[in-house]
Parts: C-alpha cells; structure tokens; sequence
C-alpha cells in the first residue's frame, strides 16, 4: 500500500497586507501563517509515515522571494529530506520568471543534490524508489506557448488556432509518455494547470486567465492511478464518478477575500499493490485550520445613528483574530459621527482589519423623469438623458448632432439646457496614520 501526500500552492509569503510584524520574530503574521500551514503538512507526512510527498507548484508568489520567505519554505521541506522521504517539487507559473523560463525559485534544490528531491519543471517520466516499491510521476509543469510551439509556427494564428495547436502537440507529447509508462508500477500524473471542469477560487486575481485551459478527457487518463493537480485554488475532483480521481487540493491557506468560504487542506492517497486495472486508490481531503477572512457589510445611508449601526454589526465572537473587511455604505453627510477610534477599537480583536467607506450621492434622479420610455422619440429620450449627466456636457452637443444625423432629423426638435457641472464629490474623513493595519477608504 503506496501512501501519499499530496498539496499544492503554498504561495509562501503572500497577504503581507493583512497582516502585520510579529515583534517575537520579526517577521510579517501572515508568513507565519503559511508557515504554520506547511508545518502541519510536513508533520503529518512523517508521522504517517508517507512513501512520497507531491507539491503541485507555486511555492511562492513570484520566482524571486524574499530570503526570508525561502528560508521559512526550505526549513518545512528540509525535515522531508532528513526523514527520506522522496519529494517531487512541481514548478508552477508563479515559480516561473515573467517570460515563463524556467523554475527559478525551486531549481536551486535539484542544483544542491538535495537527497530524495525531484523537480519537475519538464514534461517526463520520474522513476522514484519508495520504501513501498517503485512509483512513477510523469511531470507536467505550467507550460507557456514557447514550450511547445515555435514563433514561425504561430505567425499570422488566430488566439484560436494556437490554442488548438497547442492542445494538439500537448496531447501528442503526453501520448509518449503514457505508452512508456510501466503497468505494473503505480503511475500518477502531477500536473499544474488549468483544467476546462475547474471550478476557481482566487486564481482570476492571480493570473488564472492567462493560459489555455485543458480538457478533462486529456489527463483523466486510465494509465494513471491517481492525477495530482496543481494551480486551482479551490479543493475539488474533476473525476468524481469515475477513475482516476482528478483532484485539485486547493491551496494549503487563504490568500485573499476571495477565498474568505473555501476550506483548506491537502489531500492523503493510498494507492494498493497489483497491476494496473486491479490496483485500488483511494483518497482523502485533510482541511487545515486557516486563518479566517471575514467580509462586514453594512448600509448606514437610512440609519439615524450610524455609528451605532455600525458598531452592532461588527460581532466581536466573529473577527476575533479574523482578517476583517468592514465596508459601510454612507452618506456625505454621515461621516462626521462615525467615530474611527471607538471603530477600531471594537475590531481591535481582529488580526487585522480594513475600512471601506461607500459614499451614496444625494444627487441621485430618475435618468428620464416622468416620460414614458416606450413612447418616447430616441433623439427626445437622448437629450434628456444628457439633461441628467453634467459629466458629458463637453460631447453633449456632438451627440446629439450625430444623433441627429442617424435619425435623419434636419432640426433640433427639443432644446435641452444642460446644468453646470457640479464639483466632483470628494470626501477625505480624518485617518489616523498609526492605525494598526486598518484603513479607510473611498469607494
């Protein structure tokens, strides 16, 4: 029995912003965080003991962090080593340089012969020795359009087009592979990419868009026992009615807002002995206890009191120790008695905090007062749509001509006296500079 451990995207030394210095350390609390998520990881991967560890890519948020950030990532994967046990280091697009070369935060561990480590930042076959017996990871790192295609191949392609090249030599070359892999050792794909069945969490702020995505049917392979995937943020299986599992661990913390109600964890795989076909997987996802986001809105335009409207709706039991996200809608005129400090200090709580004001105008008018839409002449319903904006008052004449023009209108058939623009509404309420961590503003 072949026990695994699988996790992807550490993404070591993000969030810096919600977080702040720990005066024991030193260092930022949200690398703490991370670390500590990792730590849990590794600790149970020894006391398992596993047979082998899969990181599915983006150790880190960029190919050059902080020493800071690699020490803490490098002591967690060191114990491994110490333990023997064989590590495969998936290289992600976030482990890549801006022009998708290479794995320039994780190629240093195969350049000092870390003992048991592989890094994957090409596509092929890893044979591996376990204490189980052998196991074989095809690799499949972030791939640009420059890994597998030429600039002449592409010259005068449509996006389509090379898209579809590109799935097409990718097939082509995953296709070798396959057919070399051996069927009586246990084979398991580690990939980091996006799949079209992927469900996201946080990768369209994290350049989640910008690759092709993969069809499920080329990598729900049957030669695979187990199909280790990276990139997605979002814990899910692709496959869930059918073998191979297809399984995204998700991310191993919360990077951002945009995370703040998905569970993190890794996931533990045991794959039985026999030959292919007869071989069972089974797997599990483990969360871990991440820091928690929590997002606080509030509309305070109607309230008499908005202050005290606002204080009720900051639950202490809910930010305590909670990266909180507090945004109020409010009226201009509101401001002045919403106190920041008595604010701040029923966060104080909170690990962290951010405020965010909304400011509703009371300027505000039905675009098309009292006229039927329906029954209303286009160039009429223009003109007084322009009535209510002072902002297109420098092009409200050339529209309306050019209206005219379309229309077929010789004359101007209703004259519209625009108002003068009004100053724009511009609010700066008192900060104070040494808020811990929290910030007000304008939306």
């Amino acid at each position: 029995m072949l026990k695994i451990l699988h996790l992807s995207d550490i993404h070591m030394g993000s969030g810096f912003g919600h977080g702040r210095i720990d005066p024991a350390t030193g260092w930022n609390t949200r690398l703490l965080d991370f670390a500590a998520a990792l730590e849990r990881c590794i600790d149970r991967a020894i006391a398992e003991p596993v047979d082998l560890v899969l990181f599915g890519g983006d150790a880190f948020p960029n190919a050059t962090p902080l020493p800071m950030v690699q020490e803490a990532f490098a002591r967690q994967f060191r114990r491994l080593a110490d333990a023997r046990i064989p590590t495969v280091l998936l290289v992600g697009n976030h482990d890549q340089h801006a022009q998708g070369e290479g794995g320039a935060s994780l190629c240093i561990y195969r350049t000092l012969g870390v003992p048991g480590f592989v890094v994957g930042d090409t596509l092929t076959t890893h044979r591996l020795e376990t204490p189980r017996g052998p196991v074989q990871v095809l690799t499949l790192p972030w791939l640009t359009r420059s890994a597998l295609l030429t600039k002449p191949e592409t010259e005068g392609m449509s996006l389509a087009e090379v898209g579809a090249l590109l799935l097409d030599r990718l097939r082509a070359v995953l296709e070798g592979e396959i057919r070399k892999l051996d069927p009586t050792i246990p084979a398991i794909l580690l990939a980091h990419l996006m799949s079209d069945r992927a469900r996201f969490g946080a990768e369209r702020m994290l350049g989640v868009g910008k690759a092709f995505a993969i069809p499920l049917d080329a990598i729900a392979r049957p030669e695979f026992d187990y199909v280790a995937l990276g990139h997605v943020h979002k814990h899910q299986n692709l496959n869930p009615s059918n073998e191979p599992a297809v399984v995204y661990p998700g991310s191993i913390e919360r990077v951002d807002f945009s995370e703040e109600d998905e569970e993190k964890g890794y996931v533990m795989v045991t794959i039985g002995p026999g030959n292919r076909g007869d071989r069972a997987t089974q797997w599990e996802f483990c969360p871990l206890p991440a820091r928690r986001f929590c997002t606080l809105r509030v509309d305070l335009s109607e309230s008499a009191d908005p202050l005290a409207a606002l204080l009720k709706a900051i639950d202490p039991a809910k930010v305590t120790e909670a990266v909180v996200r507090v945004v109020y809608r409010v009226r201009a005129e509101q401001l002045h008695q919403i106190e920041l400090a008595t604010v701040r200090d029923r966060l104080d709580l909170a690990h962290s905090y951010n405020l965010q004001a909304e400011l509703v105008s009371q300027l505000a008018r039905p675009r098309l007062p009292d006229m039927d839409a329906s029954r209303l002449d286009p160039l009429v319903a223009l003109e007084a749509y322009l009535g209510e904006r002072s902002d297109l008052r420098g092009i409200a004449a050339d529209m309306i001509e050019a209206a005219r023009d379309l229309l077929g209108y010789a004359s101007p058939i209703l004259e519209v006296e625009l108002p003068e623009p009004a100053a724009p509404e511009t609010i700066e309420p008192e900060t104070d500079p040494t808020e811990r961590s929290g910030q007000l503003r304008l939306l």
